[in-house]
């Protein structure tokens, strides 16, 4: 898993600010070794930065990066990026951020890694990180159904435009957002000391540590967090998710293999279009030192992925999240207790719902 590139993916709908966003941190070390993928050279408004055109469709810019068009499917484009890296046609990068159109479900990005079996020998994905404009976020999330894919899928929410939205404004948005995505970490892009590695280091894999950050990843900390304060939340106000239902599973008890196995097949093949993604720590019965990860979008299952160990601090015990749309309450956590044959504890999430879900450490508070 270290050894891989890390691909991330920047979303958000139409006018979010996803270039904004990316033009923040383009001129700063962590993107320096990067590869952006991106729809239209324009859109980044890097023209200025072009220094050597290093092939068709792809430039290298003034502070060391390279940007390329999506061309086509965005596994050919990163197969090629590969290619031209290991052929020495282009110099070598550390990790790739694709920037989605406004319009885009973030679902195939994630399938495109995870799901070829020679993309991901070279490439890991890390995250989706989804740009939400404060003034103009709630409407496009009633009328949008791509804008509450975006959030759902989301290991980070990045909040723009905050300082411009009344505070009832971004108080009703903090709340629509936890209802549609209650684990996930929420940024305010107006703070003045954002790092580019708070926003979009939120895959598994924890470089500086070198280790596993299964809390972070399974969104424990935040989970944790919530669950300190009251439980109020007004579902009906906030459409109850829009259909969109986030469960977490924790099973002490050791799972075997080919139980495992079968319940993602069963999940990819009778529910895969209602399954929007899940991931998790599993403890099998063959080894229960060594915990396996898994990954799935939709219909498309990563391989699962043996670590040599627990990580430290996530406890060994089975830890699984899934975010599905329009499956009822509890179906999963069922499912995957027959399949164990013992039941699992599962909880929505939507019951660590706060008065104010989204004042976390460093977070955006409205």
């Amino acid at each position: 898993m270290p050894r891989r590139i890390p691909v991330h993916a920047v979303t958000g709908f139409l006018g979010a600010g996803k270039t904004t966003l990316i033009n923040r941190f383009i001129s700063t070390p962590y993107l320096s070794e990067a590869a952006l993928i991106i729809n239209e050279f324009g859109d980044v408004g890097i023209d200025h930065l072009l220094v050597e055109q290093s092939g068709e469709g792809v430039i290298e810019l003034s502070d060391g990066c390279l940007c390329c068009t999506l061309r086509g499917d965005l596994v050919d484009t990163l197969a090629d990026l590969m290619d031209r890296r290991q052929t020495g046609r282009i110099r070598p990068f550390t990790r790739v951020i694709v920037e989605t159109t406004g319009l885009a479900d973030p679902g195939p990005v994630i399938q495109a890694v995870i799901g070829h079996p020679v993309l991901a020998q070279c490439y890991r994905f890390d995250g989706v990180i989804t740009v939400v404009d404060a003034i103009n976020g709630l409407p496009t999330l009633d009328r949008h159904e791509e804008a509450r894919r975006q959030v759902a899928l989301a290991d980070r929410l990045v909040v723009s435009k905050g300082s411009a939205a009344a505070s009832q404004q971004r108080a009703e948005l903090a709340a629509r957002l936890a209802d549609l995505n209650p684990r996930v970490a929420v940024i305010d892009a107006d703070d003045a000391d954002l790092t580019p590695e708070a926003v979009f280091d939120c895959g598994a894999w924890d470089a500086e540590r070198r280790q596993i950050d299964a809390a972070a990843w399974l969104g424990q900390h935040q989970h944790d967090h919530d669950h300190d304060h009251d439980h109020d939340h007004d579902h009906a106000r906030h459409h109850h998710h829009d259909g969109v239902r986030s469960e977490s599973l924790e099973l002490d008890a050791a799972v075997s293999p080919q139980a495992l196995m079968m319940f993602l097949d069963l999940m990819r093949s009778a529910h895969g279009p209602k399954l929007l993604r899940m991931k998790g720590l599993i403890k099998l019965s063959d080894d229960p030192s060594r915990p396996v990860v898994v990954h799935a979008v939709q219909s498309v299952v990563a391989e699962p992925v043996r670590l040599k160990s627990w990580p430290g601090g996530s406890g060994e015990k089975t830890r699984l999240v899934v975010i599905t749309r329009d499956m009822p309450e509890g179906f999963v956590a069922d499912l995957f207790g027959a399949f164990a044959d013992q039941p699992a504890v599962g909880r929505p999430d939507s019951a660590a719902l706060t008065k104010n879900p989204l004042a976390i450490p460093g977070g955006y508070k409205p």
